[in-house]
């Protein structure tokens, strides 16, 4: 009878436990990414979910939409955000760009020199300048969490031959998104460039319609695209793949502030969660296409030398032609200054 009791009231606490559980939570957020579950949005995400629902004790609930239930592009998305009916969203540079153009700095070529160093500036002021001018430009609708990473560095690759300097682009149809401003890098480069949407690059590599892309190694070999003839890399590193969260400017004003404490620190969590997935998920991508017969080329450090130079004439482009180009040109470069100062200053300590 004593067994029966103690079930009976461990089964009551339970259930009052879970009652209170589901009737704790005075704040919801619903989250989503375009992507899928082996992407580092969804990694970043789950650790968002997990450490905001702790930290604030369950009075948080964090609801995740993976895919496009809640909308299904970055135009599409951040409109939803504006209005409320998408909490967080997390979008690429270019996903973004129709709307805050500026974001595209992300993209100039050889401005951050490693993981290092673009780790220290997108979690500074240089974040907190793209912040401001997105609720300036957004009538404070829109609000800009945090920028992490999605994919590693951007690197060129395609299915013709090695390309160890500029000289070896020339000719090359290179894949591109819409953009302008890829598709100038291309042009500086010596190629073609020839937009072309994500799900149909696959075939256009095989049947010849484009010879080359722009992309990290997990994008690489998930899309299959050595299967498609893609059999060169080059280790070039042109563009950190930023990806950039945004939320709901209400829904985060409106919390209290100890509760705007734990979303904050919860999006502080979620960059770390995905700075790290790349480097992770990177190592066997790398084994996987050279295993297949794929040829990966680091270039020597005159040669990357010059395909920044190639690259250069884009950095005018950008600040003459974008809406507050210029602005966001200089907060970048300032940002990447200050962090090559500190992060050289922490190496020499560190070796001695």
């Amino acid at each position: 009878m004593l067994k029966n009791a103690i079930k009976s009231l461990t089964l009551a606490a339970m259930l009052s436990g879970a009652a209170v559980s589901a009737m704790a939570a005075d704040y919801k957020i619903r989250a989503t990414a375009n992507s899928n579950e082996n992407d580092e949005d969804y990694d970043g995400l789950v650790v968002f979910k997990n450490y905001v629902e702790a930290a604030s004790n369950g009075a948080i609930e964090v609801e995740l939409f993976i895919g496009t239930q809640l909308c299904s592009n970055g135009a599409e998305c951040l409109q939803g955000v504006a209005d409320g009916t998408v909490d967080v969203y997390i979008s690429t540079s270019g996903g973004a760009s129709g709307i805050f153009p500026y974001v595209q700095v992300l993209d100039l070529p050889y401005l951050m020199a490693d993981d290092r160093i673009a780790e220290s500036v997108l979690s500074g002021d240089f974040t907190r300048k793209m912040r401001a001018m997105a609720l300036e430009d957004s009538d404070n609708s829109i609000r800009l969490m945090t920028i992490g990473n999605t994919g590693g560095w951007r690197n060129f690759a395609n299915t013709k031959r090695r390309v160890a300097e500029p000289a070896d682009m020339a000719g090359l149809k290179i894949r591109t998104v819409v953009a302008d401003l890829p598709q100038e890098l291309v042009k500086a480069l010596g190629a073609s460039p020839t937009p072309i949407p994500w799900p149909e690059l696959f075939t256009s590599f095989q049947t010849g319609v484009v010879e080359g892309s722009k992309n990290g190694i997990t994008d690489i070999m998930g899309m299959k695209f050595p299967d498609a003839g893609l059999q060169y890399v080059t280790l070039d590193g042109h563009a950190y793949m930023g990806a950039l969260w945004w939320m709901n400017n209400e829904k985060f004003m409106g919390m209290p502030e100890d509760m705007r404490q734990v979303v904050n620190d919860g999006f502080y969590a979620l960059q770390q969660a995905t700075f790290a997935s790349p480097k992770r998920k990177s190592i066997a991508a790398y084994e996987e296409f050279v295993a297949g017969g794929g040829d990966l080329y680091v270039p020597t450090p005159e040669q990357k030398a010059a395909f920044k130079e190639a690259a250069s004439p884009v950095y005018d482009w950008f600040k003459g032609n974008v809406t507050r180009g210029d602005e966001i040109f200089s907060a970048l470069t300032e940002a990447v200054a200050a962090a090559e100062a500190d992060v050289s200053a922490a190496r020499a300590a560190d070796l001695n």
